[in-house]
This record gives structure tokens, sequence and C-alpha cells, in this order.
């Protein structure tokens, strides 16, 4: 087999539910393959093949994690483990130079993760976060129109969502309301979504100022349930505004306005369907005379999809891989640089809450 035909070889860190898509995401990728399986009991580990429909007879399975990272066979991992722990396993795989697929939020704030930056950087290993609308064609689609100067115009404005209400037993044990576990509760689970699209949106250029909203809802614990934010860029002239709640209807809302045009979606983070994905998008609007109806409507701009975008994002992690493993290629510092910045600005917002909603200035 020559080495483009060679399928990249992941192993799972964690059998976390998030796991169970990305395992089926790299089986669906054509240059990756998933190689190894670890989590802290190897019952854990067998239980979790079985229900995926995972074993094969190259499957490798591992009863704790340090097993898969001495794996001389594992090229890249993925890591869906609790937040709380990224920076010790995270820092062990860049050592072992396995290449990085990390969960978001990437770590509890950005010294953390500016560390494991840091060993990735040194080791030569990609790093890059699992946030799949990134890789979505319909995203690509977005961009190119908000790009068009005259069909779209400057960025003025954007608003962002991500908010889901998933009952008594999610807010009571689920990780993602333990302080130990993933102390940043829905800033760093659904905001991180809607800092990221922000941040797209300004083409990863950080705000000036970043201001929480008194809106906070807290669990007993101390956990963030609900938080709010607006950012602020003063050269631009641009202003952004999130919501994101573990106690709220599901949204995932993203909307762009320009000078000249809109973008509208209400799926960006998960798409409707896996086959294709829509955005509305309108340009030039203008009220007719009298003010009784506009002279256009939003145009409904149609994506196909080959992939899940979970797919797309496996894809093109294993082929940054295959470059650095075969050709020599250095890092794309692009992911890195999008998951510090994202963190930087999650930062910023934690800051403001604790300080009585005071700006923070980047």
């Amino acid at each position: 087999m020559s080495n483009n035909e060679t399928p990249i070889r992941f192993g799972i860190i964690g059998c976390a539910e998030i796991a169970r898509k990305i395992s089926r995401a790299i089986n669906l990728s054509p240059n990756s393959t998933l190689y190894a399986l670890a989590s802290r009991s190897i019952e854990k580990a067998h239980n979790f093949a079985i229900q995926n429909n995972l074993f094969s007879d190259s499957l490798k399975i591992y009863g704790n994690y340090s097993e898969i990272l001495d794996d001389p066979f594992v090229d890249a991992v993925y890591m869906p483990l609790p937040t709380t722990f990224h920076l010790h396993w995270a820092i062990l795989a860049a050592e072992k130079k396995k290449h990085l697929l990390l969960e978001k939020p990437t770590a509890l704030n950005v010294e953390e993760l500016d560390k494991i930056l840091d060993v990735c950087d040194k080791n030569g290993v990609q790093f890059m976060d699992a946030s799949m609308w990134y890789h979505h064609p319909r995203t690509v689609k977005m961009k190119e129109m908000i790009l068009d100067s005259k069909l779209f115009g400057q960025v003025k404005a954007i608003h962002s969502s991500s908010s889901y209400a998933p009952g008594l037993e999610f807010l009571e044990n689920n990780i993602r309301v333990k302080p130990d576990l993933d102390a940043l509760g829905a800033l760093g689970d659904a905001g991180w979504y809607c800092i990221g699209a922000i941040l797209w949106a300004m083409n990863q250029t950080l705000p000036t100022t970043v201001t929480a909203l008194p809106n906070v809802a807290r669990n007993s614990a101390g956990v963030i349930l609900t938080c709010s934010a607006s950012l602020y860029w003063e050269k631009e002239e641009t202003v952004a505004t999130f919501y994101c709640s573990f106690i709220a209807h599901e949204t995932m809302d993203l909307r762009v306005y320009g000078s000249n045009g809109t973008c509208y979606l209400y799926d960006f983070i998960l798409p409707f369907g896996e086959d294709s994905a829509s955005f509305n998008f309108t340009s030039g609007a203008k009220f007719v005379d009298l003010h009784i109806g506009w002279n256009v409507k939003p145009q409904v701009v149609e994506v196909t999809s080959q992939l899940p975008q979970e797919g797309y994002m496996i894809q093109e992690f294993a082929s940054l891989v295959k470059a650095i493993k075969f050709s020599r290629s250095k890092p794309e510092s692009k992911w890195p640089h999008t998951s510090r910045i994202t963190q930087l600005v999650l930062d910023a917002v934690n800051k403001s809450i604790d300080t009585g909603f005071q700006p923070v200035h980047m």
C-alpha cells in the first residue's frame, strides 16, 4: 500500500457519548481507520466496542489510557475526556508524538492550553479541537459569500446562540455540571461554539473588549448554567453578542449582519440533516415604495454534503497528519490559533462575570 493509500490510525481515549459519533466518522472518512480504543477499564472499552459495532480483528482494546499512548502504531488520538483531565493527558499524548484531536473546551483556561500547544509544537504534533461545524462545506460557502465585499459589505454585527434543556438528570449528574470535571459549564460546552462562530465571522480577530451580561445562572456547585456576553471591535466598529444555556430550548443560531447583506442559519452547530445544509442570505435589500414590502426575499443557499461534518473534520485532520508523517510537512498553525483565541475570549467572559460584569480589555 502506498503512502497515499495508507490510512491514519486513530486511537480514542475515553468512551464518552460523543466518542460514538467520532468513531463512526473515523470509519466513514476515506483516509483514516479506528485502530485502538482505551477506557479506564477493559470491560468498559469492550462494552463500548460491542454497543457501537466497532469490533474487528485489527481493533486494539486497552484498559487504561497509557497503553494506547505507548502503542507505536497509533498515529493520532481523539480525546473526549472531561476538561479537567485535558492538560495531563494531552501533554502525555503530544510527548508520545500522537497527533491530537481534542474535545472542546480545550482547557480550563488559556494558561493550560498554552502548555498543551507548546508541547505539541515542540514534538511536531498536529493540534485541532473537535468543533465539527468549521469543516462542513456549508461553512466554506458562507465564508465565501460573507467575504464578498460587493455582496455582503463589512461585517457590522453578529449574534450566536447555543442552548438546550436536557432535563433534571443532566443538571444533577452530567460531567458538564460538575466543578471537578468540567468547571466551565454551559460557557465551556455551549459557549465555545458561540464564541468560535463570532470569531470565525471576524476572521479570527480578537475583540477590543468583552463584557459579560448580568443574566448568569449557576447551579448549587457554582457551575454556569446560563450566560451571555457582548464583544466589541473598536477599529471595525463591530459588535457581537451570544447566549448559551443548559436551561433553555434548543437553539443553534448564527446571524451575521453586513453593511450590504445578512446571513442567517438556525443549525450552525449541528445541521438538520447529514446530506445537505442550508442558510438564508440576503444582499441589497431595500423597502419598496410606501414601505409595504421588500425588493428582494432571502435566498436559501443549499449545500450538499458527501460526509457528515464530523467525517469532514476527521478527513481534514488525517490529511494534515499524513502530510506530516509522509511528506515532512509542518503542523498547520490555523487550528491551534483558532482554539487559542476562542479560549482567550472564553476566559475574558469568565473574568467579566467574576468582576461584576466589568469590561475586559483584550
